[in-house]
């Protein structure tokens, strides 16, 4: 008796989940929905551009230092010399010299005079 009303139970259950599986939707609707307007493009002035893209173009200014051999720099000491010069790829300075860094470039100067001995434009 148990296992015909366990069966009549399991068996009503899965005929229920079987049949809302069925049902069609209440609020069908009818067309599709969309977000694209319809734009007319034989007719001018109907046009409308919802999203306009804006391409900035930046001007980059390369301001170059001509360096030259003899020439005097003034202001050398404002700088940090540079001690791992085999890490920026140049050669071991002078007795007296040092490498700084100028904006873009490394100058060997001398410690003294601040006379310029050589110029590399850094990468």
């Amino acid at each position: 008796m148990k296992r015909i009303i366990l069966s009549a139970v399991a068996l009503s259950m899965l005929a229920a989940t079987s049949l809302t599986g069925q049902a069609a939707p209440l609020n069908a609707p009818v067309a599709p929905q969309s977000n694209y307007s319809q734009v007319d493009w034989k007719k001018p002035g109907k046009h409308v551009d919802v999203k306009k893209r804006v391409v900035v173009k930046k001007k980059v200014v390369v301001k170059r230092s001509h360096w030259r051999n003899g020439q005097r720099y003034s202001s050398w000491k404002r700088h940090q010399p540079i001690r791992d010069y085999g890490r920026y790829g140049l050669h071991r300075p002078g007795r007296g010299q040092e490498w700084i860094r100028v904006g873009n470039d490394y100058v060997l100067v001398s410690i003294a005079s601040g006379i310029i001995f050589g110029a590399i434009a850094a990468q």
